[in-house]
């Protein structure tokens, strides 16, 4: 081992524990070792052992990935793998994902990577990624990007406001709590974009919703439809993967939007719908 290991790994292991707001006895407390034994570790004058590294990498709620990252600064083998979801070893997890779309339907429901990447979307879908324009859904379409690029949801919104301070304000969140800088290249990305005209922008911080969700309201050619969501993750979690997605379901918030979707379900299938798009490829799902 190199070196500049040990202090790699004593500084990456000192940021989390700064990022969670610990002190050094509050997480030897909970990692059950000694303030002393800790304080070696974070300026590289001892070497932990791959467990105490797992050790404090689960009491900072570090991620997966993360947790790799810091056993190889440590010099040890990762010990999370990273199985793509179309392989072999996935097959029940896949399963899982697929009913989980196709039994929400006729209400829209997408999988997304760590950074906000479409995996996964169920046919229903359709009534969000139809507003948005073709160079939005190009490629590696991004929720995110759909829900704020004026030209993407905003442009039909009703009531944005309130939406893009809910969004903005938890994106922000994750890239404080994870550190990642591909979030952080997205949020400032996306935080730039242009507020619609007439909507006032809410404050990130201090805006309190004015309902008891915050609903996203969009003119259709169906009239305006009004939708909330709720976020499903996997329980325990042992693959990088698995531990990267999360699955959004949207709901109704009223009868016209239930019955239009229950309308668009019975409706032929397009060709080339978002029922059939593809998982990521491996290695490149990340949440």
């Amino acid at each position: 081992m190199g070196d500049g290991q040990l202090p790699r790994a004593g500084a990456l292991l000192r940021e989390w524990r700064l990022r969670r707001k610990l002190s050094q006895l509050e997480l030897a407390l909970r990692a059950d070792t000694s303030t002393r034994h800790l304080s070696c570790v974070e300026t590289g004058r001892a070497r932990p052992s791959q467990q105490m590294v797992l050790r404090l990498a689960r009491h900072l709620d570090v991620p997966l990935r993360e947790r790799n990252s810091l056993l190889m600064a440590a010099g040890y083998a990762p010990v999370y793998r990273e199985r793509p979801l179309e392989g072999e070893e996935m097959g029940a997890a896949r399963s899982a994902v697929d009913m989980l779309l196709r039994g929400h339907e006729p209400y829209p429901a997408v999988v997304v990577d760590r950074l906000w990447n479409m995996v996964r979307a169920n046919r229903a879908m359709d009534v969000l990624l139809g507003v948005a324009p073709p160079e939005l859904l190009a490629g590696e379409p991004n929720v995110m990007r759909l829900a704020l690029h004026p030209q993407g949801l905003p442009a039909h919104a009703v009531g944005y406001g309130e939406v893009r301070a809910y969004l903005l304000g938890g994106l922000l969140q994750q890239v404080r709590t994870t550190g990642d800088p591909r979030l952080r290249a997205l949020y400032d990305e996306v935080s730039a974009y242009e507020v619609p005209a007439g909507e006032a922008p809410a404050p990130l911080r201090e805006h309190v919703p004015s309902e008891a969700v915050v609903p996203i309201r969009f003119r259709t050619p169906h009239g305006e439809l009004a939708l909330f969501s709720t976020i499903a993750t996997f329980g325990a979690p042992a693959d990088v993967t698995l531990s990267e997605l999360a699955i959004e379901l949207f709901f109704p918030l009223d009868e016209h939007t239930a019955r239009v979707l229950r309308a668009q379900a019975d409706a032929p299938a397009p060709p080339g719908g978002t029922a059939d798009l593809p998982a990521e490829p491996a290695g490149r799902t990340g949440r």
